[in-house]
This record gives C-alpha cells, sequence and structure tokens, in this order.
C-alpha cells in the first residue's frame, strides 16, 4: 500500500531535497507541494492524504498550529531547522520528527515508522464496538496478535508513550498502538477520566489527589492543569 502524502514547506531548497527522497521511495506517492499551511488546509479539504511532511517553523501559521486546526489529520512528520521543538512536535502525536538537513537514512526510518502505524489504524487497535456494546462490562483491545477482554473493573489507569499507549490492569500489563482520542470513546464515562495528557484514569482506583498528582493504586499519576476541574467534576458527581 502506498502512503498518499503532501509535503508542506515555506523554504525551496527543504521541498527539493523531501521531492527527491519520496520520489526514491516506492512506499510513497508525492500528491502535492505547498508553501504554506493555509493552501494546504485548502488541498486537504478537498483530497485527503495518508501523510504529511510539515515544517514546524513557517509564517502565518506554524505546522504545529495547522495540525490542531484538523478535525481529521492525516499522519505526520515534522520537519524543522530547530531542534527546540522536537518536545512540543512530539505532543502532536507526530509519527516523527526530522531535524533538516534531513538524511535519506533518516527520512526512511521516519516513513517506515508511518507506513507501521497507518497498518496498525487499518487494523483497529482498539476494536470498535457498536454504541450498544457500551452495556457491556469490559473491553477488547488488541495487542501482541491477540485480543485481550478486561473487565472495566479490573483496569487502573492507561499511560500514553509516544506512539503506542500502556495500559495497566489488576493482572497484566499491555502495549497497544491507538491515540487516547480512540480510546477514551470505548470506556465508560462514568467510570474512566482523563488527568492529563499522557494518563486515562479509573474513577474507582483514585484513592487521593495530592495536590496535582492522584494516586491510583498506590501509583502517583500527573493531573494536567486543563484536566483538573474535570476530575473534580467527577469524582464530586460520585460522592
Amino acid at each position: 500500500m502506498k502512503l498518499k502524502c503532501l509535503v508542506i514547506d515555506d523554504e525551496p531548497l527543504a521541498q527539493e531535497v523531501l521531492v527527491q527522497y519520496i520520489g526514491d521511495c516506492p512506499a510513497l506517492e508525492l500528491l502535492k507541494v505547498c508553501s504554506d499551511a493555509i493552501e494546504a488546509g485548502e488541498f486537504l479539504r478537498s483530497t485527503p492524504a495518508d501523510l504529511i511532511f510539515l515544517d514546524i517553523n513557517m509564517p502565518r501559521l506554524s505546522g504545529i498550529r495547522f495540525v490542531k486546526t484538523l478535525t481529521n489529520p492525516p499522519l505526520v512528520i515534522f520537519t524543522t531547522a530547530y531542534p527546540e521543538f522536537a518536545a512540543e512536535g512530539f505532543e502532536s502525536n507526530a509519527v516523527d520528527y526530522l531535524l533538516k538537513p534531513v538524511s535519506f537514512e533518516r527520512f526512511i526510518r521516519a516513513v517506515n515508522k508511518a507506513a507501521e502505524w497507518a497498518e496498525f489504524r487499518m487494523k483497529k487497535e482498539v476494536v470498535t464496538l457498536p454504541p450498544p456494546a457500551m452495556n457491556r462490562d469490559y473491553i477488547l483491545l488488541r495487542a501482541d496478535k491477540r485480543i485481550h477482554k478486561i473487565n472495566f473493573d479490573d483496569l487502573l489507569f492507561f499511560e500514553s508513550t509516544g506512539d503506542y499507549i500502556k495500559v495497566h490492569s489488576l493482572d497484566k500489563k499491555l502495549v497497544i498502538h491507538e491515540t487516547f482520542r480512540n480510546l477514551i470513546t470505548q470506556l465508560p464515562e462514568n467510570r474512566f477520566v482523563r488527568v492529563h495528557k499522557s494518563f486515562i484514569v479509573s474513577l474507582s482506583r483514585i484513592r487521593l489527589i495530592d495536590g496535582n498528582q492522584v494516586d491510583v493504586a498506590g501509583q502517583m499519576i500527573p493531573i494536567g492543569p486543563v484536566y483538573k476541574d474535570g476530575l473534580l467534576e467527577k469524582l464530586n458527581t460520585k460522592i
């Protein structure tokens, strides 16, 4: 399967390098080269892409802010000459981060990661249940080429680690390839809450809140400022 890709960069030299690399990579099909995020946004409204190579530091709209404007963003590989943007880039659930000048070897490694991620998306790491299934007391998760049935009562918390999510339960730990955005739709709202950009916890397993941390079954987990009010609200509805 070829990944249909888009290059978004305001530097002509960087565009030329990426176009050449894409042409030398059988796994990719170039759709278009855009000089800024506005042009790319217009193109994506009419033409879907699987992958975008996106410069972070661009005029008018940065690459990171551009991704946040997309409802269903393609896979993203950020490119930039500024290493200080790496952490913020990965927080946007990017597949990879390429530092300019990009070598072909490093480019291929990033493409391989994107291809793997695309394959996992197709296979649906978290088995999607129809709405009536939310009355069930368990979730189905795919890991290690197996489907695991885990009762909601046994789940402790979920931890995002880059491209993957660690599932912590009473008797096992799994690693799945999924986004929090998709995972949380499979969890009952009255039983789980997101407390941090990297953590979803079981409300029934919360022991105490200590400042900006929450104790979940003996594990201290940070509470993000934007999630604290939601956590407190859900706890109050249970009291």
